[in-house]
């Protein structure tokens, strides 16, 4: 009824099945053998279902869509099988195999898809959608406001690009035909990002004014924490958190580097304190893999927070969790930062990503080579790395003072 083939080249598990006297072949989008087959399974379930009369396919439906999405009323087309940019975002939500991309980066595609939908307009066929439409978007989009503030062409740029993702994707799998018109559309220039800077610094530069508020907004963003700052914090965190997992979770951030969902996604064994080291479960680095790893030596400080914190732990893998049943999410944990933080000095904080930018700055400042940086944080762009290079000192002095020899 159903059968797997992978593609080496891909590296992901292709399905094909019959259905109607009709023949189907869809990427699965894992490189997994177990999810590979769980997909399977249910498909052959579905079609069953069909077969049987227990399941009803609407009558606009597509077939290939309406299986793989476990038998989910959408992937409906209109007349001549022509999908709508909104039915083209359904169908390919639907047809994503569990897995296959961490929750956070679906939740930003959504996002995007409601901005796309909102100036493309839902209805428009999407194989019609043009270079000008597209450049029409760009145009509109850059006189919205967020925070009091325009669109950057960045986010712009972001927005486009999950366009093309899906457009892509919708050719592999015969919804589209032809190139994405995000091809040669043109954005305007953003500004680079402003290099790290203490808070004495910022300060000191607010304190001149005529500094705009989204200058000073960028200033802020721009933060990072001395050693001592860090462990003034760290220590200010321990002394006020309202429950056990929050301390080990704001030393973990800062004593690894780590992002937000990777340290949310960190579990117990993945910390051997033999050997003193952590492994950090990536989910960016890779496009043909869905999880990559890199290593992280402990410190003490971090070594010996985990073991007390896993002496009280309330079960389960997840090493921060707050009831076994699996890690807390990324609104809890922003929620926690906020709370834990309100009515200090340390208020003003943006994020756990403010410890991330602070681990690699406090290792440039004391001379650490920047590929052992790289491979500590899985750092991968040369812009994140010149934002932070200016703190080695000694490094850039003596190459300036071989000119006075």
């Amino acid at each position: 009824m159903a059968s797997l083939e992978f593609d080496k080249a891909a590296n992901t598990f292709l399905v094909r099945f019959r259905f109607n006297g009709r023949s189907y072949k869809r990427s699965l989008r894992t490189g997994n053998n177990r999810e590979a087959r769980a997909v399977l399974g249910r498909i052959e379930e579905t079609i069953l279902l069909i077969e049987r009369g227990r399941l009803e396919m609407p009558v606009n439906a597509d077939p290939a869509a309406f299986i793989l999405s476990d038998g989910k009323r959408i992937g409906e087309r209109r007349s001549g099988g022509a999908l709508s940019l909104k039915q083209l975002f359904e169908v390919y939500e639907a047809e994503l195999p569990p897995g296959s991309k961490e929750e956070s980066t679906l939740q930003g595609e959504r996002i995007h898809f409601k901005t796309l939908l909102r100036h493309l307009r839902g209805s428009i066929v999407a194989q019609s959608l043009s270079a000008a439409d597209v450049q029409g978007f760009v145009l509109k989009r850059a006189k919205d406001k967020w925070r009091g503030k325009f669109i950057c062409p960045v986010t712009i740029k972001k927005e486009l690009t999950t366009l093309k993702l899906v457009w892509n994707w919708a050719v592999q799998q015969d919804y589209l035909v032809g190139p994405s018109p995000v091809r040669g559309i043109k954005y305007g220039k953003p500004d680079e990002k402003p290099i790290f800077r203490t808070r004495a610094e910022i300060e000191t530069i607010l304190d001149r004014g005529g500094v705009s508020a989204d200058e000073e907004s960028a200033f802020w963003e721009s933060l990072y924490l001395a050693r001592e700052e860090v462990k003034e914090l760290l220590e200010y965190v321990k002394a006020h958190a309202r429950h056990a997992f929050i301390y080990p979770l704001f030393v973990l951030v800062a004593h690894t580097g780590a992002r937000r969902s990777e340290t949310l996604r960190a579990r117990i064994d993945d910390f051997d304190f033999r050997s003193k080291t952590v492994q950090i479960r990536e989910k960016k680095k890779s496009r043909q893999l869905a999880m990559t790893y890199r290593r992280v030596d402990l410190t003490d400080l971090l070594a010996a927070t985990m073991k007390g914190w896993f002496d009280d732990h309330p079960g389960g893998q997840f090493a921060i969790t707050t009831d076994g049943d699996g890690p807390i999410s990324i609104h809890e944990a922003h929620d926690h930062f906020k709370r834990t933080l309100a009515k200090s000095k340390w208020a003003k904080l943006r994020g756990f990503h403010v410890l991330r930018h602070s681990f690699c700055s406090n290792l440039c400042a004391v001379g650490v080579d920047q590929r052992v940086i790289d491979g500590f944080v899985g750092h991968t762009t040369e812009a994140m790395r010149k934002r932070y290079q200016h703190l080695a000192p000694a490094v850039t002095r003596s190459a300036i003072e071989r000119l006075c020899l």
